[in-house]
């Protein structure tokens, strides 16, 4: 019988299984501990557990963290892990270090169902939904984790398609006997599954960012099919009926596309769309993708467009491009590895 993985368990699930071991209940709060505060490698290590519970512990789980089976690093620092999974696949992780902070961008799903046509992890289908102890070990594994101060869920895979354990991913990321961290240091992207974005937004206190693309449907459902599903007027509406507050942040992502979404038009679109929603637009330069023939936007255009959006109201940032001299867009390298 195969072992059981510790690691992606919370504070409840720990509490379950040390009952049905028969330990002390404060037993699950110290297990957390060595999971999550320390950077323990076995079961052995817990040292402040008596050895008939490490032997108890043992004999039924492991730890389950996953060291990167390879990395490709950037001119500019950037670098990207290929993480295995523990059902032999591969998923990426982007560690993004700048000047005053450092984010991991972090993957949720091998593969994707969604199909977004500018999209490389959309190419190689869905195939598996991420376990909480595997989003963790990205971080968990990451070489450079006590640098990170902040973590993205943009990787590959959409978060919401695998929403029961993303949300335990964030709860340990985020709890006092997880990881503690702030959730205004994470946010979470998704291209508009608007059932688990509704829960999502009832049960985190962690940013939301929506892939938007293009504002008019005809364009948005062409780059993206999950417009025919949840078109992007009822993603904006569920929006509008959240209370955000003033601590918790709504972004929209915006791949810039040369001669597609890229006009003055688009701006003034973009604008009647978002009108009342406080939020704000990354402008992305596009990674070129094999078999995709979109172009990305020239330095002047996005320039252009930033200025008038800002000029609207809309707060929006053009995002540095990063990791421009390695495998950089989402799914490439993963891609890669399956074909070797």
């Amino acid at each position: 019988m195969s072992k059981q993985i510790l690691l992606g368990k919370t504070l409840d699930e720990l509490k379950t299984l040390t009952a049905e071991l028969g330990l002390p209940g404060y037993t699950a709060a110290q297990i957390a501990d060595w999971l999550y505060k320390k950077d323990v490698t076995t079961i052995e290590q817990m040292s402040n557990l008596p050895k008939k519970a490490r032997s108890l512990l043992a004999e039924r789980f492991e730890l389950g963290t996953e060291p990167h089976a390879d990395v490709q690093e950037s001119a500019d620092g950037t670098k990207k892990y290929l993480f295995p999974t523990w059902s032999g696949k591969f998923i990426e992780a982007a560690y993004i270090p700048e000047t005053s902070r450092s984010t991991l961008c972090l993957s949720t799903q091998v593969g994707c169902k969604r199909g977004c046509l500018f999209c490389m992890t959309g190419k190689q289908g869905f195939q598996a939904n991420l376990t909480a102890g595997e989003i963790i070990n990205q971080v968990r594994s990451l070489p450079e984790r006590h640098r990170l101060t902040n973590l993205v869920y943009m990787g590959m895979g959409e978060p919401f398609d695998n929403l029961e354990e993303v949300l335990k991913s964030l709860e340990i990321f985020t709890s006092g006997w997880g990881y503690g961290w702030s959730p205004k240091r994470i946010t979470v992207s998704t291209i508009g599954i608007i059932p688990a974005m509704k829960t999502f937004l009832e049960e985190s206190k962690c940013h939301l960012a929506v892939s938007l693309h293009s504002p008019f449907e005809a364009e948005r459902r062409e780059l993206m099919p999950v417009e025919k599903v949840f078109p992007l007027d009822e993603v904006l509406d569920t929006i509008r009926a959240f209370d955000f507050g003033r601590q918790r942040r709504i972004s929209f992502e915006y791949i810039m596309f040369k001669g597609l979404n890229d006009t003055m038009h688009h701006v003034k679109e973009l604008a009647r769309k978002l009108n009342g929603i406080r939020c704000r637009i990354n402008l992305i330069r596009f990674h070129p993708v094999p078999g995709v023939t979109l172009e990305g936007s020239d330095d002047e255009t996005m320039e252009k467009f930033m200025l008038a959006l800002n000029a609207k109201g809309i707060r929006t940032t053009i995002r540095a491009s990063r990791g421009q001299d390695i495998y950089a867009a989402c799914g490439l390298l993963s891609t890669k590895k399956f074909k070797d």
